[in-house]
């Protein structure tokens, strides 16, 4: 069956799924196959479930004309998105960087819906599978796409753009993440950089801190740019921390004057996040008192840049994912914080490759610079480290826990902050 046939059927279909555990009635199904899986087995339950077809591409499983056969699924997948992409004809944004791509995407969409039906990536469905799903939950009432994009390897970048035909990208930042892959921080540049490479050949346009001296490395072959800063050079949006305790709080810089915007997101290392958003509302013509107002609106969740408060503590969990970089980050920004007692409670950084060692003893060292009341780390990696004898350090979560059952501290301000697969949520849940 061609796209064009396909795209007919997803028209009369336009809800697709690639979990055969979640089948909406009247769904198209594919049936993707991975190292521990095979889609093509589920076909048949789908279609008991409600799905109106299922894609497969193993013939022995086709059974009668509700199964569509196909040479590969993912790359069916990939096409039937990018051709319905064509399609809508909408402006496309693409964001990615090392850091901040979620609450960036996040913040950007909420100041775009004051004035456009959006659709942006859920969640971090940012990879060859979650690209085209976004694509595809778009419909013709989406006036403006908003896609996530991340990788690990050289070439996903551009594969990712392939596919969702950005005419707007942004870099958050560039810093040290998934260095397994990149093998260096020149390759993880060399791998961001390919959006604005993309987005270059389109004739797009690129949104791009100019206070990052890496970024404007990057983008030194690219014309068609739009700046936002948090100096006083250059031109563009410019913008100015006030504090960031507990909560962001910052001005940024209209043609009309100056605007104090609170936002509810835990962090200074935010500053750039929420200025990102702002150029990009400003560009697409959102009134300033509606860019202040959706970004004060916006409440983070799935413990991203929030601030709990306890019955016992107050909380700066940051703790969905972690490298260096952002690690550093969150570090500098806590030591401004006030409060009488402060605590770090920090768990591995994964996909560091050789240099994880290294990268972990760094971050110990930092620790032991800071005036902290208490420092509790996680993980195999900083349990290698070599640290101050005040440090405590526990190998999984369920030593850290019932060490933390035991002292039940009281009157802290903590900042959790792990990688993902650390699970630092469950830490929190004892704080």
């Amino acid at each position: 069956m061609s796209i064009e046939e396909l795209y007919k059927l997803f028209a009369k279909c336009p809800i697709v799924s690639t979990d055969s555990r979640r089948i909406e009635e009247g769904s198209i199904f594919f049936a993707l196959k991975g190292d521990n899986f095979n889609g093509n087995v589920y076909a048949g339950d789908t279609l008991s479930s409600g799905a109106a077809y299922a894609v497969i591409d193993d013939i022995k499983y086709k059974k009668d004309e509700r199964y569509i056969l196909v040479d590969n699924v993912l790359e069916t997948l990939q096409s039937l998105s990018r051709y319905h992409r064509i399609q809508l004809g909408i402006p496309i944004i693409a964001i990615t960087g090392t850091n901040g791509k979620t609450t960036t995407k996040e913040l950007t969409t909420a100041v775009l819906a004051k004035k456009f039906n959006v659709t942006s990536t859920k969640g971090n469905l940012n990879n060859h599978i979650g690209v085209p799903l976004t694509l595809l939950s778009m419909d013709d009432t989406t006036q403006i796409g908003i896609v996530e994009m991340g990788a690990n390897h050289q070439g996903e970048i551009t594969a990712l753009c392939e596919i969702a035909l950005p005419d707007f990208g942004i870099i958050t930042n560039v810093g040290k993440a998934h260095l397994e892959g990149f093998g260096s921080f020149e390759g993880v540049k060399t791998s961001k950089r390919e959006l604005y490479q993309f987005i270059g050949k389109r004739g797009g346009n690129i949104f791009i801190n100019t206070s990052n001296s890496h970024l404007i490395e990057m983008a030194k072959d690219i014309t068609q740019t739009i700046g936002y800063r948090t100096n006083h050079e250059g031109i563009g949006i410019e913008g100015e921390l006030i504090h960031s305790s507990p909560t962001l709080v910052f001005k940024v810089k209209f043609p009309k004057g100056w605007l104090y915007i609170k936002t509810n997101l835990a962090g200074g290392y935010n500053l750039e996040n929420a200025l990102a958003a702002v150029c990009i509302g400003s560009y697409f013509s959102i009134e300033p008192l509606e860019i202040g107002n959706a970004l004060e609106s916006y409440i983070p969740s799935n413990n991203r840049s929030q601030f709990i408060t306890s019955e016992r503590n107050q909380i700066l969990i940051d703790a969905y994912n972690a490298n260096p970089t952002s690690m550093n980050a969150a570090l500098e920004s806590f030591i401004t914080f006030e409060a009488p007692f402060k605590g770090v409670i920090l768990g591995d950084m994964f996909e560091l490759g050789e240099g994880s060692t290294e990268e972990h003893q760094m971050i110990a060292d930092k620790l032991q610079t800071m005036d902290l009341s208490m420092v509790l780390l996680v993980g195999h990696e900083f349990s290698r480290c070599k640290i101050s004898s005040s440090f405590h350090v526990f190998e999984d979560n369920n030593l850290l826990i019932n060490y933390l059952e035991n002292l039940n501290p009281k009157g802290y301000l903590f900042l959790v902050k792990g990688s993902r697969g650390m699970k630092l949520e469950q830490v929190v849940e004892k704080l």
